[in-house]
């Protein structure tokens, strides 16, 4: 005996209701507030301690770049030590000569600035037509408005209250003063600049110390060892490749200015490639001082605006085709940073550490992408740092 139930269907006339997919899960805020103040800790230890950070990072920089010219002389079995002084000797004997020419044709330049002051006033002040400058027209539209202002805003008589007449005395300049607190921050430069040498001098002559300890201290399995070579590795050949990227910018930027003053007539040549070059070392304020001081000496040279404007834009020219074709191709060949990152960490170690973060921005953002690479927890951050 079969008992055959046919399936009993209930429609409903109410419409399903659908619920729409999550589509990312609840933020825990409470692991994201401590990452925030960790953050902002660390700021705000690296502007504390900036007298300290800027020399110490300054010096491995540089010691990275003097490396070859010590490991080479090392093959030539010289020690570590001398090779280092000889080649930190060797780099400031190559600056003092070099800076001595450059000193003579800076000061020729600055000998021709009251001259051109002169000639300004001179030009200012004798008119053909007697016009009224610019300014002679703003002074005078200024007091009619004073005037029209006090008419209309005038008291009665009877209530009138004698004004008392005030004068602003200005503190005059202090030539001791100027000079004391000059010699103080000439004191404090000499002594970063010092540190830095001896930082440098003892990096180069421990040569491999604190890598071999790096080495040792990332563990005892072998492949935390590997893992650890690998990124000190990594690190050098990122700086040393952006150093070298900046050498071929300069060397770019200093010889194309000099070869086109040089055709263009301009005056010191040689000294304002050579300004050109190492001022193109740091991003955006390095070239926008180049190209004020060119228009300057052009109009100090010329005696006309146009001429001074078109040296300075040929001057931007060199510049902008460096900075935005130039060392942006090389950098993309050598490191996977993308431009986004590399302009917000130009801001922000520019703010941090004024022109001498803008130099060191890219290479400390080269380091920081290797090292997210390689730690699980921070290749998030790594993504965004990347292409």
């Amino acid at each position: 005996m079969t008992n055959d139930k046919s399936p009993t269907t209930t429609t409903s006339s109410e419409p399903e209701t659908e619920h729409p997919a999550i589509a990312t899960q609840a933020v825990n805020l409470g692991g994201v507030a401590p990452v925030i103040l960790a953050v902002l800790g660390t700021i705000l230890f690296l502007d504390w301690a900036k007298a300290v950070m800027l020399p110490l990072v300054a010096s491995v920089l540089i010691s990275y770049a003097l490396d070859p010219l010590v490991t080479a002389l090392e093959r030539l079995r010289i020690p570590r030590p001398l090779g280092a002084g000889v080649v930190i000797l060797s780099m400031l004997t190559a600056l003092s000569f070099a800076f001595v020419p450059l000193q003579k044709e800076a000061m020729a330049f600055l000998d021709k600035v009251p001259e051109a002051a002169h000639q300004f006033r001179q030009n200012s002040s004798l008119r053909d037509d007697g016009e009224e400058g610019v300014m002679e027209k703003a002074q005078k539209a200024a007091k009619e408005i004073q005037q029209i202002a006090r008419s209309d805003d005038e008291a009665p008589e009877d209530a009138e209250i004698p004004a008392t007449a005030v004068r602003v005395v200005e503190r005059p300049f202090d030539i001791n003063d100027f000079l004391i607190d000059s010699s103080s921050r000439a004191l404090v430069l000499t002594t970063q600049v010092f540190s830095v040498l001896l930082l440098v001098y003892f990096v180069l002559a421990t040569g491999g110390l604190y890598k071999r300890k790096i080495v040792k201290m990332s563990g005892p399995s072998f492949h935390g060892m590997r893992q650890a070579v690998r990124v000190l590795n990594e690190f050098h050949h990122q700086v040393r490749r952006f150093i070298f990227v900046m050498l071929i910018g300069a060397l770019f930027v200093g010889g194309v200015t000099w070869l086109s003053f040089l055709l263009f007539g301009v005056e010191q040549p040689v000294f304002w490639g050579v300004v050109a070059g190492v001022a193109s070392a740091i991003p955006y304020l390095g070239p926008f001082l180049v190209f004020i001081g060119v228009g300057l000496a052009a109009f100090l040279q010329f005696g006309s605006a146009e001429a001074a404007v078109g040296v300075a834009v040929l001057s931007l020219l060199i510049t902008s085709i460096q900075g935005n074709l130039l060392t942006p191709w090389m950098t993309s060949q050598i490191s996977s940073l993308n431009t986004v990152a590399i302009f917000i960490g130009l801001l922000f170690w520019g703010w941090l550490w004024g022109p001498v973060g803008l130099i060191m921005a890219t290479p400390i953002l080269m380091i920081a992408k290797t090292l997210c690479d390689h730690v699980a927890n921070l290749r998030p951050l790594g993504e965004l740092l990347g292409k």
